[in-house]
């Protein structure tokens, strides 16, 4: 993480408190990491209370986003270490989820908007490729109402692999900030090294990019295995590449622009993340989208 927090500009003025940022995935362990900001956890797959991660994805996406790397002396902090989480999971152990689950977590997302005064959402799960258009619609739809009720909606752009021209599901909307992996923060033309496509063919032949890029490979978080043991804690920190690693990191720059501006609206959030991306200087590119710069971001 401190790689990545240099790569994107990170500034050290904001933290992200008193914003509180709500994470569908795996669900979340209980990392000393997270202190005592995680105000809620709902699991929509098992039905089990009580905070866990039978997966590790969903621990290491909300450390990207929010831990304070207190085992780490500060080196593997998120991007926005004080903020508060509220953690939905819906992906099961092994990393797979349905439309039904995800829908479940956004309406839930929803209704306690306002209790625990919730303003980011971050989505890493891709769900797969080949869902009906029916199934597709009800899900962006769901995703969209999350963005009309005035959430900073972020999503993975997908891990589907550089061949496939696949784009998850969820982040097929302009409704929303979609994240594609850079990699180590170079651009490398079409695709990132570990594969995730920044740019897609639609199934009517339309090219997409993602809006915005983040680092994504061999980002360093928490590990959902974290034990404490005589010797002190052991496996507190572990490596994933991936578009689902980068769009923490947006979500994250969102949360302290929030802290700074608390009345901004998600379209001007969405409109300062993408116009301060660091420009990849690719005439053929027709959106403005780039590398997160966040310091630019909070203060052009």
């Amino acid at each position: 993480m401190f790689r990545v927090r240099k790569q994107v500009c990170c500034g050290w003025e904001y933290t992200g408190k008193n914003v509180t940022v709500a994470v569908l995935d795996t669900g979340i362990s209980k990392h000393p990491d997270f202190g005592g900001r995680i105000l809620a956890f709902s699991d929509f797959v098992n039905g089990r209370a009580g905070l866990y991660d039978d997966e590790g994805h969903g621990s290491h996406v909300s450390g990207i986003l929010g831990g304070d790397g207190r085992l780490s002396g500060g080196k593997y902090r998120g991007i926005a270490p004080q903020c508060s989480l509220v953690v939905g999971k819906v992906l099961n152990g092994r990393g797979d989820g349905t439309i039904e689950h995800m829908v479940q977590g956004i309406e839930w997302v929803l209704r306690n908007r306002s209790l625990w005064n919730i303003r980011v959402l971050n989505i890493s799960a891709g769900l797969g490729t080949h869902l009906g258009s029916e199934r597709k619609k009800l899900l962006l739809s769901c995703v969209e109402e999350a963005w009309r009720q005035g959430l900073v909606v972020v999503a993975a752009a997908g891990n589907a692999g550089a061949g496939s021209g696949a784009l998850s599901p969820i982040g097929n909307s302009d409704k929303m900030i979609t994240v594609g992996c850079a990699g180590s923060g170079c651009p490398r033309g079409e695709k990132c090294p570990d594969g995730v496509p920044l740019s897609w063919e639609e199934g009517d032949g339309r090219r997409r990019e993602a809006d915005v890029t983040a680092p994504g490979t061999d980002v360093i978080s928490c590990n959902s295995r974290v034990r404490r043991t005589f010797y002190g804690w052991q496996n507190a920190y572990t490596s994933k590449s991936g578009a689902s690693m980068a769009a923490p990191v947006v979500a994250g720059a969102a949360a302290l622009y929030l802290e700074k501006e608390p009345e901004s609206p998600n379209y001007e959030i969405k409109h300062r993340i993408l116009r301060s991306a660091a420009d990849f200087g690719d005439p053929r590119r027709e959106r403005e989208w780039g590398l997160l710069n966040i310091d630019r971001m909070l203060h052009f």
